[in-house]
């Protein structure tokens, strides 16, 4: 689809608000029906949040989280509705079913949910500092400055949740700058993720202030500039980058907008992301916590700086190094084989340069493998389906899956190779070079993966080979600590 069959901005908000995420469309749908007129609205409220046990549950804990000293225990949503307002509910329970629509998502590429799990926590944490930067504002307008930091990039959130293969594609490019960015995801998909943000607004009837922040950027209003100093402040905490001065006239903007200095500003960031941390628990998002991180210092800015000047590249070996910590982290966090399968293949592509890296499973009863995941040089997935049969003759990917043993193939028509090149094998390698291992759980071969250069005469030297085969062995192990558990 990527391309060529490009969705308008439309399609795809109907595509993210009724097909990918119908709950919260439905929520907000529901939320909308009620006025913030608290003496008319908040028993129809209530009666409607008690026909949704996870929302029910979700008030209690953070109504409970905010009680002072000598307020009884809440116990029912009735009373929580009366003690946190109605308009705080409408948040509380728009919030709480954003995160659980949006960690639902299934089998998304690492690297998709790393950028949807860093865009949820930057959100949540730019929602809860406007909110910290307005304390003389009443509390319906503090809700729903929240609110509209929180959803100011809700096109990119819920796109990155849809996974597939455009948010694959899109979370290869990293590198690029915001404007090239958006010429990239316009060129690519169609629209861009503030054009997103602005059609999930007006679909979902969200705030005024969210609209207005989203459609007129350059409206300089207080409320605005608060939302658009919220958002620039959580992304960078969350990736300082190398401009301390920009940091630093960002405090000071905010500090004069609150009348405060800078120091005690600082103190109230800290204990907002404290806050931050205890209520994302609340709403079953401790997977978000980690990524919302304390105020860069000085020191980290320089060092990012330094960086930069040097120009630094990062070696193969750092690259491997990198390839083989994150296998490692991942036993503690994930369950999925799918996900260390294809974070491997994504490495593999990064340190090895190969053209084409594929996961190939053993199916039909182990007669034949076929590619479950495939990427190509840049590490984005590939296309690229095969399926060749073990049975019908000996081949070289039979013989490695066999004898448990990896291959390097550089030379197919070499005579220790020739008779194993079948015709199937011949059109997969392309004349080119493949290194093979398989792929074991507790010592049983589920599958290979290969990694490839398509190039007639192109050739892979020893040293890489014997550091693929050493990653893979990793991956084994990886594989086979998660069965255990």
């Amino acid at each position: 689809m990527f391309a060529k069959d490009k969705k308008s901005t439309q399609q795809w908000v109907e595509l993210i608000a009724h097909s990918e995420l119908p709950a919260i469309t439905s929520t907000a749908q529901l939320l909308d029906k009620f006025s913030n007129d608290d003496k008319s609205s908040l028993p129809k409220l209530s009666k409607a949040i008690l026909h949704d046990q996870a929302l029910s549950s979700c008030l209690l804990k953070i109504a409970n989280g905010i009680q002072h000293l000598g307020v009884n225990k809440v116990t029912t949503v009735s009373r929580a509705t009366v003690v946190l307002g109605i308009q705080s509910v409408k948040n509380i329970c728009l919030t709480a079913k954003l995160v659980d629509s949006l960690l639902a998502s299934k089998s998304l590429d690492i690297h998709v949910y790393n950028e949807l799990t860093q865009s949820m926590a930057n959100s949540f944490y730019a929602g809860m500092l406007a909110k910290m930067m307005v304390p003389a504002y009443s509390d319906e307008l503090q809700e729903e400055v929240y609110l509209a930091a929180m959803l100011y990039r809700i096109g990119e959130t819920a796109f990155w949740s849809i996974g597939g293969e455009d948010a694959s594609k899109l979370a290869a490019q990293d590198h690029l700058t915001p404007k090239a960015f958006n010429e990239y995801c316009q060129a690519n998909i169609g629209t861009t993720f503030n054009d997103l943000s602005k059609g999930l607004a007006l679909t979902w009837h969200l705030s005024d202030i969210l609209v207005k922040a989203l459609d007129q950027p350059q409206n300089r209003t207080d409320e605005v500039r608060i939302i658009y100093f919220a958002d620039q402040l959580s992304s960078i905490i969350a990736s300082p980058g190398d401009d301390e001065e920009s940091f630093n006239e960002l405090l000071a903007e905010i500090s004069k907008i609150m009348n405060i200095s800078v120091r005690q500003l600082k103190a109230r960031i800290e204990h907002t992301r404290e806050i931050s941390c205890k209520l994302l628990s609340s709403y079953g998002a401790e997977v978000l916590s980690e990524r919302i991180k304390t105020l860069p210092s000085g020191k980290m800015f320089s060092s990012n700086l330094a960086s930069h000047q040097k120009n630094h590249v990062v070696t193969k070996e750092k690259e491997l190094l990198n390839a083989f910590m994150q296998l490692t982290q991942l036993v503690n966090s994930s369950h999925d084989f799918n996900e260390y399968l294809q974070l491997a293949l994504v490495d593999i592509s990064k340190v090895f340069a190969f053209e084409r890296s594929s996961f190939l499973m053993l199916v039909d009863n182990k007669s034949a493998v076929k590619s479950r995941f495939v990427v190509d040089a840049q590490g984005n997935k590939d296309p690229f389906k095969v399926k060749i049969n073990l049975t019908l003759s000996d081949n070289v990917l039979a013989k490695v899956i066999k004898a448990k043993q990896p291959a390097l193939v550089n030379d197919m028509k070499h005579e220790h190779w020739r008779d194993l090149i079948t015709a199937e094998v011949a059109n997969f390698m392309n004349n080119g070079a493949m290194a093979i291992a398989p792929i074991k759980i507790s010592g049983k071969v589920i599958g290979v993966i290969c990694g490839q250069f398509l190039e007639q005469d192109s050739e892979i030297a020893s040293e890489d080979y014997r550091q693929f085969c050493a990653l893979i062995e990793h991956l084994n192990m990886c594989l086979t600590m998660v069965m255990m558990k």
